[in-house]
């Protein structure tokens, strides 16, 4: 399983070279793309968090207080 960006490189670059070769169906590929793309956008995600908030712990790990400026409640105001 790949756990770096390397790995899923290469991971992506052996399933073009199995598709090219007839050993890997296109279902299947189209299967490995889109989890990749998961994975990508997971990583987006944590930099742009860690960007905003300048917090730098382990992504959506539990912190006991919010970094300044979040409060975790979303208040609408009723106007009247």
């Amino acid at each position: 399983m790949a756990r770096n960006i390397e790995d899923l490189r290469e991971l992506l670059f052996d399933t073009i070279a199995g598709v090219k070769n007839g050993t890997l169906d296109i279902e299947r590929a189209k299967v490995i793309g889109d989890l990749s793309q998961v994975v990508v956008n997971s990583a987006k995600a944590e930099v742009e968090y860690t960007r905003l908030t300048g917090y730098k712990g382990r992504f959506l790990e539990k912190q006991e207080e919010l970094p300044p400026g979040i409060t975790g409640i979303h208040q609408h105001r009723l106007q009247g």
